[in-house]
């Protein structure tokens, strides 16, 4: 998906600054958020790229200007009311208005330490792999509307495959409830200058992780 959020590569934002000794929470409603957005995965409600696409869907204006778990409260709150899990007036309330709809399974408090632990997303391969560590590839120049894990500043570039990293559940169509559609995934390394112009360091290099149907030879 094409949007705000995908600022790699982008200008104007300023520098990166660093909080020293920065803490894990800066309040407690964070931490809340954490662990109300792990209970509802491990209920089953949604998968991690589902939450993803959910925040990257935020308007421009509220993105740039939500801390990070407030992206988090803000997604998780528009996937519940289009889940029909909770109405907009029910969150505008802070409590249930009409009874709840059930879940495909229930938290309990003995299966707490189990939500901060993220499953695996390696599948069995369902085809040989396309490419090898070595083979220069070229990343396809895509737009979609939905959720995506390729840059924009890496498309429609040429690179070296440097790994391959086994078949994961591909991002794209398990965040738009179309399955898991297992897919081959490299780690490609592409010069500086190949992605930033002539003007980038020579000794410049960039890796990214991409899905073979990212992928065409080069």
């Amino acid at each position: 998906m094409d949007g705000v959020h995908d600022m790699g590569g982008m200008h104007g934002f300023g520098k990166v600054e660093p909080e020293q000794d920065e803490p894990v929470f800066h309040d407690d409603w964070e931490a809340r958020t954490f662990a109300l957005y792990r209970a509802m995965s491990y209920a089953g409600v949604w998968v991690i790229d589902q939450a993803r696409f959910a925040r990257e869907q935020l308007p421009p204006d509220v993105y740039l200007a939500s801390s990070y778990y407030k992206k988090w409260e803000l997604g998780m709150e528009k996937q519940l009311a289009e889940l029909g899990l909770a109405g907009r007036d029910e969150l505008a309330a802070g409590h249930a208005l009409r009874p709840g709809k059930p879940l495909k399974r229930k938290l309990s408090a003995a299966e707490v330490p189990n939500i901060v632990t993220r499953g695996s997303f390696v599948r069995p391969s369902q085809k040989p792999a396309r490419f090898k560590p070595g083979d220069r590839v070229r990343t396809k120049n895509i737009h979609p509307k939905t959720h995506t894990r390729l840059p924009r500043y890496a498309r429609d570039k040429v690179g070296v495959v440097e790994a391959l990293r086994g078949c994961h559940v591909f991002p794209d169509t398990v965040a738009i409830g179309k399955g898991e559609d297992p897919q081959w995934l490299y780690t490609v390394l592409f010069d500086g200058r190949e992605l930033w112009g002539e003007s980038a360091e020579p000794s410049l290099k960039v890796s990214i992780e991409a899905f073979e149907p990212y992928l065409e030879p080069a």
